[in-house]
């Protein structure tokens, strides 16, 4: 009987981790192109017992927004993740992948960059806010 409850418990625990999809997978995009044009700008703030560094920046490259965390630095953390959010709070926001070396990250396409108005950095796991990043127009 223990056997089965352990067995039960381990699938469970499998099932219910969440799949990464193209949003939240790690994308390979390492620089921004000199002739990129810098549109938004934003200096991170901690939230309670945070600390961090560095300034999130989306430029406009050949059509397409990039986001690139610039002199950043953050706390450790689980399950961190890149949030271009609508607000200051983890409410309506694509999420543009896991918080990783990688400092810049595609924005897809689809997205109107013009109506979010601030970078998260999450804990999707334990629902918990490290950081945010207003963002203003350059």
């Amino acid at each position: 009987m223990k056997k089965i409850l352990l067995l039960l418990t381990t699938m469970a625990l499998f099932s219910s981790c969440q799949e990464e999809g193209p949003l939240t997978s790690d994308n390979a995009i390492t620089t921004i192109v000199p002739e990129a044009v810098l549109k938004y700008v934003g200096t991170f703030e901690p939230t309670g017992g945070i600390t961090v560094t560095g300034e999130a920046k989306i430029y406009l490259e050949n059509g397409v927004y990039k986001l690139q965390l610039e002199d950043f630095t953050i706390s450790d953390g689980p399950d961190l993740k890149v949030y271009l959010s609508k607000s200051n709070t983890p409410t309506d926001f694509v999420n543009l992948g896991n918080l990783t070396s990688q400092t810049v990250y595609a924005i897809p396409t689809s997205v109107d960059v013009a109506a979010y108005s601030h970078v998260l950095i999450h804990c999707q796991q334990y629902n918990h806010l490290f950081a945010i990043a207003p963002l203003t127009q350059n």
